[in-house]
């Protein structure tokens, strides 16, 4: 039996989400504790709620609608929630996260109903701690933050951003079983340079310029630091800065603390264990793939560092396989020769004579893959996808920008161009394409099949570092899910509704390397796998009175 807090009773005990049952108190629980009255007199199954509460979704008429109606569950009842959301993975995950919440976050101050998670401010310089304090719960495991400037391919949203870090956290929830008392959304407001949004009656954030240089970094150390004082155990995930912001907290925090960005990092680890699916259709091992990439941001240089990464370890020479991934940014293809590159695009900076279109690059590198990451809708065009096709009996196309509207092709684009021969996956999720009678079914490269494992491995061990050889091994946990019946289909990524078994499997071998390489501070379990399992919440309710 759980006990509640004394103050816990009554109509407080119902205006808490996290310990609210609703009309699944029973009687015994309703005396108890002052709820007699305040609920319709039959007692309900957590079952009997969610036959009521599902076709009240599924009747909305938008997306965006169905996630607000979600939210409302969520600001009622954590546990039922979650229920639903677990139960029925597959037709939720795209209502609360990609492609809806990039319109959750641009709708965020009409549809925002009750506040979730913590605004830290550039006002509140010199007092972010107090800011932290206020945080009800003390054992907080998994922080998500933005600063709400690179909102998937939408740009700077400011504090709408806040929709990124609740989606994600509900996630690390529904997918790995994390606890939703341990998590956390943040958002670091610093302003918006979008102008549109300061000027929006609906706009909730600070009505300024976005802060940069001195004072913003003197802003993020401070919270980094008040973070790690208020919560030592806690695992920080950046997500959604811009570029500049994104390698420079990675680079200053990775060795130091429990971190990583999702954006970098995550999207890597996914995109791999594609490559390595896709490579079991093509017959061509990851190490002799040539890889052209569109876009040379945070995501576009998390892959090939970690491409390369598995490249080498394969015995490729390092060199060798940074030649084999090639970057085009908004100039031109990446080339050694070109005056105007930041510092992360020089390592892929080949002696080859410049090129101004994907399609021409395409022509000259011949790649057995083309990876889009450069949140630039149909940037894949038909001749593109042709020039895939002539180089490749089984061109590799991953359309990787989030949300739909920015994918840089579409799975019927690609599947038609090709004549059926395209091995797809895509950010967002695409309808399976029936192509002269054969019905293709495009692979999501979604980061829910990688983070949450990640997260639940870091906290099972309590891990004092996230490094890459953990992305590297969660790639290659979730293409050995990969069934031939899966390949068959032409889905180079494992069905939804397995991603709990997924993140399970990415867990424990996440924990095993943070064992195996010291840096665990939790004693090591007799096993590993059945910790892992323990440590998995379910959306179960509590017992308070009999």
């Amino acid at each position: 039996m759980t006990e509640l807090p004394a103050a816990k009773r009554g109509a407080a005990l119902l205006n808490d989400p996290e310990l609210n049952k609703g009309t699944a108190f029973t009687e015994a629980e309703r005396q108890a504790l002052g709820l007699r009255g305040l609920l319709p007199p039959r007692v309900m199954t957590q079952d009997e709620q969610l036959e009521r509460i599902l076709p009240g979704v599924r009747s909305r008429p938008t997306p965006i609608d169905q996630y607000a109606y979600l939210v409302s569950l969520h600001d009622r009842n954590v546990t039922l929630f979650y229920r639903l959301v677990m139960d029925h993975l597959e037709e939720v995950m795209p209502i609360l996260y990609t492609p809806t919440v990039g319109q959750a976050c641009q709708e965020f101050g009409r549809i925002f109903r009750r506040s979730r998670g913590l605004f830290v401010t550039a006002d509140d310089t010199g007092h972010v701690r107090d800011v932290l304090a206020n945080w009800p719960h003390d054992d907080v495991r998994m922080i998500v933050v933005t600063d709400g400037e690179r909102i998937l391919g939408l740009g700077d949203l400011g504090a709408n951003g806040m929709g990124i870090p609740i989606g994600k956290l509900m996630l690390y929830t529904a997918c790995a079983g994390l606890s939703p008392s341990q998590c956390l959304p943040i958002t670091i407001d610093v302003g918006t340079d979008n102008t549109l949004l300061r000027e929006s009656a609906s706009y909730m954030g600070l009505r300024q310029p976005r802060l940069r240089g001195a004072a913003y970094d003197a802003l993020l150390d401070e919270f980094v630091a008040a973070v790690q004082e208020r919560w030592p155990r806690v695992c920080l995930q950046f997500e959604d800065f811009g570029n500049h912001n994104a390698f420079t907290l990675l680079d200053k925090w990775r060795n130091r603390i429990s971190t990583f960005n999702d954006d970098i990092q995550g999207t890597a680890s996914v995109t791999l264990s594609g490559l390595y699916s896709a490579s079991r259709i093509t017959g061509t091992p990851l190490k002799d793939m040539r890889l052209l990439f569109l876009g040379a941001g945070e995501a576009g240089i998390g892959i090939g560092d970690l491409v390369v990464e598995a490249m080498v370890e394969e015995g490729v020479p390092l060199e060798d396989a940074r030649r084999q991934c090639w970057f085009m940014d908004s100039k031109g293809l990446v080339v050694r020769s070109r005056t105007d590159l930041a510092s992360h695009k020089q390592p892929y900076a080949h002696d080859h004579a410049p090129v101004a279109t994907f399609l021409d690059a395409v022509e000259s590198v011949k790649p057995h893959a083309i990876i889009g990451v450069s949140g630039m809708p149909g940037t894949f065009t038909a001749p593109v996808l042709a020039a895939m096709a002539r180089h490749n009996e089984r061109p590799i196309i991953m359309a990787l920008s989030n949300p739909t509207s920015k994918a840089e092709c579409t799975a019927r684009e690609a599947y038609a161009t090709t004549d059926g021969r395209a091995i797809f996956a895509s950010g967002s999720p695409f309808a399976p394409v029936t192509h002269k009678g054969r019905t293709h079914v495009p692979g999501q490269g979604n980061n829910a099949y990688i983070f949450p494992g990640v997260g639940l491995g870091v906290i099972v061990a309590d891990s004092s570092r996230v490094t890459d050889e953990m992305f590297a091994a969660a790639a290659r946990t979730l293409a050995a899910t990969v069934t031939e019946d899966d390949l068959a289909m032409g889905r180079i990524y494992p069905s939804l509704s397995r991603i709990r078994e997924v993140s399970r499997a990415i867990a424990v071998e996440v924990a095993r390397i943070a064992y195996d390489r010291g840096l665990a501070r939790a004693p090591r379990p007799d096993d590993l796998d059945a910790a892992v399992a323990a440590a998995m919440y379910e959306p179960v309710y509590p017992v308070y009175a009999q």
